[in-house]
């Protein structure tokens, strides 16, 4: 059988010889479809069948060409007239007609198909005969739902959704995601990501493409990025998840990019830290609590709880004495001048190690004042008996350094915060805690947990005062 009978080509649509190139290529065409199709001519006699019609309902085209309409093997006898007459139909009706029925497999199955019908007109634009695009009910409800999935995403998703090029550029970007990375959904596309994002790029970039290359990973991944927007730079944690597109129409996969949604969860991972943060350092301030009381010493649980204190919380921390603080006996009228009014003479007391990390080491036996400038955070902090924070700002490493020297602090300082040490209505002196560049900046939540550390150290202070006078006594 020729080609063109296998394909069942017909007069109308041109000549019908074995071998001719015009019907091999119509033949491989038919053949090469992803939609099943077969088409009648006029008297409604069966010209052409192609291999998914083949595929689905098991008819083989030298079984199927020249038989006159479905009745007696591709459907049932019952329905035979009423699918014949519809599909017969579109010869005569404008565009094409869609229609669902059962067909019959070769081996006596029934399968329900969606049809697309139009006629097919001759050289005289007279109707020729109709052609039949069919394919299974499930398999195009299947399609269907993908779309509708895809649309769904893109307009309604309460998570952002994400089409990532092979570029590692994005190609769509839903409404969620929009608002997320602070851009209209049309100028996101096609940028690279580090114009969307200030940090946290890289490892997005590295994700995307480990995903193209491996595949999707096997759970979310969390990622803090800083988002650019006219404000500044925003800080978000996202939770992402990764897949990768392939092209379905390629024998090999070929990837097509990264579908990447992801979720912003900030709030509920500050909440989780913050959390985490109070649960560490209320244990650090019962162990210190505990640590001191074994202390015969009272100067020494001073440094027991600022060496509890500096974990996870600074670099670096100092204690200064005030020099003429009032004594435990003076009268309220000299308490209240003690800091407030006069030059603040203080005295180091005690400082954690310049170099290598080790236990604080008390300094003040010698009783050498401390040569602070006018305007010192821990001059300020005695004379309000209250915190005092400084940083030393946006400026280059040398001039950080600079600002940390002149203050009498380690050159590593860029943050700063001071508490004063006041016990039974007296200011005893001040703690600083120290941060190095490498940390963030004390935030009000810091200042807290620094004012409880300087209430303990300065009962402590208070104490070993008291004991030194009653010993001096003796």
């Amino acid at each position: 059988m020729s080609a063109s009978r296998r394909s069942g080509t017909t007069d109308e649509l041109g000549p019908d010889e074995p071998g001719e190139p015009g019907s091999d290529l119509l033949a491989a065409l038919l053949d090469g479809m992803d939609a099943a199709l077969c088409a009648f001519d006029a008297d409604g006699v069966v010209t052409h069948w192609n291999r998914e019609a083949e595929r689905i309902l098991g008819w083989t085209a030298a079984e199927a060409v020249g038989r006159h309409g479905f009745a007696g093997w591709a459907v049932r006898s019952a329905d035979a007239e009423e699918v014949q007459a519809r599909l017969l139909s579109a010869m005569h009706a404008p565009g094409r007609q869609v229609h669902e029925f059962a067909l019959v497999t070769k081996d006596g199955g029934r399968v329900l198909v969606r049809t697309q019908s139009a006629a097919v007109r001759g050289p005289e634009g007279k109707p020729a005969g109709v052609y039949c695009a069919f394919s299974e009910v499930h398999a195009q409800i299947d399609l269907e739902r993908s779309i509708a999935l895809s649309e769904a995403l893109f307009e309604d998703a309460a998570w952002g959704v994400v089409l990532v090029d092979a570029d590692l550029r994005p190609a769509v970007v839903n409404a969620y995601a929009a608002r997320a990375l602070g851009v209209g959904r049309t100028s996101a596309l096609g940028r690279p990501l580090g114009e969307l994002l200030a940090r946290g790029v890289e490892e997005l970039e590295a994700a995307l493409t480990h995903v193209l290359a491996e595949g999707a990973p096997p759970a979310p991944a969390e990622m803090w990025v800083a988002v650019r927007t006219p404000e500044g730079e925003r800080r978000r944690c996202w939770r992402s998840g990764f897949l990768r597109l392939a092209s379905p129409l390629a024998e090999e996969p070929v990837p097509l990019g990264v579908a990447w949604l992801f979720q912003d969860v900030t709030e509920a991972r500050q909440g989780q830290q913050e959390a985490a943060l109070l649960r560490f350092r209320s244990n650090q301030l019962h162990r210190a609590a505990r640590a001191a009381a074994e202390c015969e010493d009272p100067a020494e649980a001073v440094t027991v709880h600022l060496d509890f204190a500096l974990a996870g919380f600074a670099d670096h921390a100092l204690i200064d004495r005030l020099a003429d603080a009032p004594s435990a006996g003076a009268d309220a009228e000299s308490v209240g001048r003690g800091a407030e009014e006069g030059p603040v003479r203080l005295v180091r007391l005690a400082a954690t190690p310049a170099g290598a990390p080790g236990p604080s080491l008390l300094t003040g036996a010698a009783g050498l004042p401390v040569c602070y400038p006018d305007g010192h955070p821990a001059l300020q902090s005695v004379r309000r008996a209250g915190s005092v924070r400084a940083d030393a700002g946006s400026v280059s490493a040398e001039r950080a350094r600079e600002w940390a020297l002149e203050r009498q602090w380690p050159g590593d300082a860029v943050y700063a915060l001071c508490a004063v040490l006041r016990s039974r209505g007296r200011t005893l002196g001040v703690v600083t805690f120290l941060r190095g560049v490498g940390r963030s900046r004390f935030e009000r939540s810091d200042t807290a947990y620094a004012e409880d550390v300087a209430a303990r150290i300065a009962t402590a202070l208070d104490l070993a005062e008291t004991a030194a006078g009653r010993d001096a006594s003796r």
